[in-house]
């Protein structure tokens, strides 16, 4: 076979199997940078679009360097509004339940660390009972003494833990809609990856907006079900406020916080001393009534619980008439009741 051409030999100029890869590859990396950046200067431009158009209508309060945005209205006793997971103190205003209460009471309505346009400082694991701690010392730094508190789904957790760390400053609890017992939930784990350091943030920035914008409609039938969506939340919610990168990443890590904040207080409920009322739909489809507020009424001495037929998990909406009327029951139990339309504060 001697003077036969080198079957190892190639000749100048053809490509060599595999060699194209690597720079196929950069190629794509180079395309998927281009897109996620994108899409993060995109979501960054509807951010500050949002919070022009839903500029801050209460106050602010700086509290160990947090700034928490709140609505303050009404004259009377205090009582202190806490919304749930992914919302801002505009649904409490869309509900009518901010309005009706304010007409006999004065009314605190807080933005929660990282909701709304409050601030979520990252040095900070913002736990149910981290929250509960910045929001007290909050309402010291306002001078509000023994508020009644009333939260919703998570909210209802935050306030629990905020009454349970001072009972004695407490008028009373309403807690609706509320997760208190930790168990299994496959539903939290793919929303909790948002919270995750880096990927997270990458997550928040680019694509969670994106897919938040998309699944939104079902998300919002699914809380509010067996009720239809009602108008007032269709037309009062800012949704383009919820769906800004940094109160997705707060959402996240509300979600990733919901059971170890639920387990924090498990052998807390007895040290209750405080009238406590609890407000859930029998047909709630985000929480399940007789595995949550059921079966921690009897947990708390002399609490009591009311199961709304026919409603869901968002009863400050489908039922704002029976909220104001447990505020008003508490606060005669506490010794406090309504100041009458009219009536000098």
């Amino acid at each position: 076979m001697e003077g036969g051409p080198d079957e190892d030999a190639v000749e100048e100029g053809e490509p060599v199997s595999g060699h194209g890869r690597p720079g196929r590859l950069a190629w794509g990396l180079g395309a998927a940078a281009l897109v996620l950046g994108a899409l993060a200067l995109g979501n960054r431009v509807a951010a500050r679009r949002a919070e022009r158009r839903h500029a801050p209508q209460g106050h602010f309060v700086t509290v160990g360097g947090v700034r928490l945005h709140y609505l303050d209205e009404g004259q009377g006793q205090p009582v202190v509004l806490l919304h749930g997971n992914g919302a801002t103190v505009e649904d409490f205003r869309a509900s009518g339940v901010l309005g009706g209460l304010a007409r006999r009471y004065r009314v605190l309505a807080f933005d929660r660390p990282g909701f709304g346009h409050s601030g979520r400082p990252r040095g900070t694991v913002w736990t149910a009972g981290a929250q509960a701690e910045i929001l007290r010392k909050a309402l010291r730094q306002l001078g509000i003494h023994q508020p009644l508190l009333l939260g919703h789904s998570w909210g209802a957790l935050a306030a629990l833990a905020m009454a349970l760390d001072a009972p004695r400053d407490t008028r009373g609890a309403i807690l609706l809609s509320g997760y208190y017992f930790p168990g299994p939930r496959l539903d939290v784990l793919l929303p909790s990856l948002s919270a995750l350091p880096l990927l997270g943030d990458i997550l928040c920035h680019t694509l969670s907006p994106v897919l938040g914008r998309a699944v939104l409609p079902a998300l919002l039938r699914r809380i509010f079900a067996p009720r239809p969506v009602s108008a007032a939340f269709t037309a009062g919610f800012p949704r383009a406020m919820a769906l800004r990168p940094g109160q997705l990443r707060a959402s996240a890590a509300d979600t990733a916080l919901m059971l170890p904040g639920a387990a924090a207080l498990l052998r807390r409920h007895g040290d209750a001393s405080f009238p406590v009322i609890l407000l859930a739909g029998a047909e709630d489809r985000m929480v399940t009534t007789d595995r949550q507020s059921r079966r921690l009424q009897p947990r708390i001495p002399g609490s009591e619980l009311r199961i709304l037929p026919g409603e869901g998990h968002m009863i400050h909406h489908t039922a704002p008439g029976a909220i104001i009327a447990a505020v008003d029951d508490a606060m005669r139990r506490a010794g406090a009741p309504a100041r009458q339309e009219g009536q000098a504060p």
